[in-house]
C-alpha cells in the first residue's frame, strides 16, 4: 500500500511503495516543487530514480507543466552524457518521471570530500560536459543550471536535472532569475539588462563548474541576500591553481567571459580539451615520476 502524504512532503520511508512496483530505498533530495527517491523497480529488477511532484502541488498547473516539459526533453534528448528518462506519468495521483540510476557521486560531493580534481580527471570531464552542451544547443535546448551538484561522476559523467531547461526559442521571454546563484551568468542574474539568455549561458555554467572542480571551491560565492550583490558582476574570479595546465585554465576562464559572444562554443571547448587529453595520454609514464639510479 502506498503511504499517504504528510503535509507538504510524501511520508515515504525505506521499504514503502513509491509507485506501484517501485519500493523506496532512500530520499535523494527535496526541492521547491519536487522530491526524488532512489527506488527498486520490480519490473526492471534494477535501481531507478523517481522524481515526484510534492503532494501540495500535485494539482498545481505550473508544476505539472514544468514536469511535462522535463519529461518531454528527457524523451527527446539522447546523449551519453545526459541522464536518461525511462517513463513518466503526469496524470496519476503522484505525477512523476522515472530516471535511470547512475552509479557515482555528484561532482559537488566528490570535491567536498576529496578536494580538487587532478588535470587527468578535469580535462576529460570538461570534454564530456562540452559535448553534451554542444548536442543540447544543436537540439535547440538550454539547460540553465549547469553546476557541480548536477554532474554525476559516472563513466562517462552525466548531466542531470532538466527541471528549468528551456527551448532556445523561449529564452527571449525569460524575465526571472533561473538557476543557482553561484553558477549563474551575468545575463541570468540581470535578465533583460545584459541581453537575452542563449546557449552561451550554459557555457558560463560549465566554466564555473570546471573552475570549482579545478580549484576545490566555487569561482563566486553566493550572496547573503537574494538580491545581491553578485560577485560575478564585479569582475573575474581569482586565478586557478598553478597545477592546472595553462591552456586549460585559460579556457575555463574564457567560458566565464561577461559577454556571451566572447565565450567559446561548446564544440570549441570540447575540441581543445580532447587535444589536451590526447597530449596527456601520449606523455611518457616515467616522466611523471622521479626515478632514482642504482
Amino acid at each position: 500500500m502506498i503511504p499517504e502524504a504528510q503535509g507538504r512532503r510524501w511520508a515515504l520511508e525505506p521499504g514503502d511503495e513509491v509507485l506501484p512496483g517501485r519500493t523506496a530505498i532512500r530520499r535523494l533530495g527535496t526541492g521547491e516543487r519536487f522530491e526524488t527517491y532512489l527506488a527498486w523497480d520490480e519490473r526492471r529488477l534494477a535501481l531507478v530514480v523517481v522524481k515526484l511532484v510534492r503532494p501540495h502541488l500535485a494539482a498545481d498547473g505550473h508544476s505539472l507543466r514544468r514536469l511535462a516539459a522535463e519529461a518531454g526533453l528527457l524523451e527527446r534528448l539522447r546523449h551519453p552524457v545526459i541522464v536518461r528518462g525511462l517513463e513518466a506519468d503526469l496524470e496519476g495521483p503522484r505525477p512523476h518521471v522515472v530516471l535511470e540510476h547512475l552509479e557515482g557521486p555528484r561532482l559537488s560531493r566528490l570535491v567536498r570530500r576529496h578536494g580538487r580534481l587532478e588535470p587527468e580527471q578535469l580535462v576529460p570531464l570538461g570534454a564530456q560536459l562540452a559535448a553534451a552542451l554542444h548536442y543540447m544547443a544543436a537540439e535547440g535546448v538550454a539547460h540553465l543550471d549547469v553546476k557541480p551538484a548536477n554532474v554525476i561522476m559516472a563513466a562517462p559523467a552525466r548531466l542531470i536535472d532538466l527541471s528549468i531547461a528551456r527551448e532556445v526559442t523561449d529564452l527571449p521571454g525569460v524575465t526571472a532569475r533561473l538557476g543557482t546563484v553561484a553558477y549563474m551568468s551575468p545575463e541570468q542574474l540581470e535578465p533583460g539588462e545584459r541581453g537575452p539568455l542563449t546557449t552561451a549561458t550554459d557555457v558560463w555554467g560549465m566554466g564555473a563548474t570546471l573552475y570549482h572542480a579545478a580549484a576545490g571551491r566555487p569561482a563566486f560565492e553566493a550572496p547573503r541576500r537574494r538580491d545581491g550583490p553578485f560577485a560575478q558582476l564585479a569582475g573575474p574570479p581569482e586565478p586557478l591553481p598553478s597545477s592546472v595546465p595553462t591552456r586549460v585554465a585559460s579556457l575555463v576562464m574564457a567560458c566565464m567571459e561577461p559577454l556571451p559572444a566572447d565565450r567559446p562554443t561548446p564544440a570549441a571547448v570540447a575540441a581543445e580539451l580532447e587535444e589536451q587529453a590526447a597530449s596527456m595520454r601520449r606523455r611518457p609514464v616515467l616522466g611523471r615520476f622521479r626515478v632514482r639510479g642504482r
